[in-house]
């Protein structure tokens, strides 16, 4: 396998883990520079470039990119490709939920997290809880509150973000790198991936002045529903419909920059997407 630790502090831990563990490990940018002169810091696919040929042209099972602070991960395939997060994060939280003594595993997650993870932690024996972006540690705080004993949160995670808490409480992608690497060196990262199910996935930004936002979700909250009157609908963090087909759409308002966000994932997701900026377009327009 390969890791490209961005010169972040994942240089210090992840090759050492990963050998100690008995894997044959080839680092790319494995000495911590804070000035991040390999590469940008944030893993991502063009980021990532190095590490996607040196994947692609060799013969190492997978690769392993890390942010500078280690709390991102990223995984490519054998052809240097990479592994939609939402992917990864189904298999973790499977074998999380199958791994624990609980009666009532929960896996907390976010909003804009694909059903591919609530099926796949459904068919394990958990259930899925989610909470808003940014606060895996809210919810995982809300789970146990809600408990009764027979209740135990298996996982935590949202996109490239990881908790497990039998490690401990904190975002952890050197966690993350062991957990999988180990499940890869069981069964095979195309094994791993078989049972998920994987959907179109689509996001769009469309811009919305801050102060509109409030207004436009307030006209939201009926008019997608009105569009999508078989759908689940859920209005905490944003307004999230789950389809009966199995795709699932969220729309949110950015709390960084000036938009709003469409998420989306469905055999169809261009019809999906289309429909529903075209809701969204009609809230910005009144």
């Amino acid at each position: 396998m390969a890791v490209d630790c961005g010169n972040g502090m994942a240089s210090l831990v992840t090759p050492q883990v990963l050998t100690t563990l008995g894997a044959s490990v080839r680092s790319l940018n494995a000495n911590v520079d804070g000035h991040f002169t390999a590469r940008e810091s944030k893993p991502t696919p063009e980021s990532l470039a190095d590490l996607r040929r040196f994947v692609a042209n060799s013969d190492v099972a997978f690769g392993i990119g890390h942010d500078g602070d280690a709390d991102r991960i990223v995984i490519l395939d054998e052809a240097g490709e990479v592994v939609h997060e939402d992917t990864i994060l189904a298999i973790l939280a499977e074998r999380a939920v199958r791994e624990s003594t609980a009666i009532d595993p929960v896996v907390v997650t976010t909003p804009n997290a694909s059903g591919r993870i609530d099926q796949r932690v459904r068919e394990a024996g958990g259930r899925v809880e989610r909470v808003r972006l940014g606060a895996l540690h809210e919810g995982i705080a809300t789970v146990r509150n809600n408990a009764t004993d027979e209740t135990a949160v298996a996982f935590a995670a949202e996109p490239w973000k990881h908790i497990h808490p039998r490690f401990g409480g904190w975002i952890d992608a050197v966690a993350s790198a062991a957990v999988f690497t180990r499940l890869v060196a069981e069964s095979g990262l195309d094994a791993l991936r078989g049972p998920v199910q994987e959907r179109p996935y689509r996001k769009e930004s469309l811009d919305c002045p801050d102060d509109r936002k409030s207004a436009v979700m307030d006209s939201l909250k009926s008019s997608l529903p009105d569009t999508f009157p078989d759908a689940d609908v859920a209005t905490e963090y944003g307004i999230r419909l789950d389809i009966p087909d199995g795709g699932w759409t969220l729309v949110r308002p950015s709390g960084t920059e000036p938009y709003i966000r469409i998420y989306a994932e469905s055999e169809s997701v261009d019809n999906l997407v289309e429909t529903v900026t075209e809701c969204v377009d009609t809230a910005l327009d009144r």
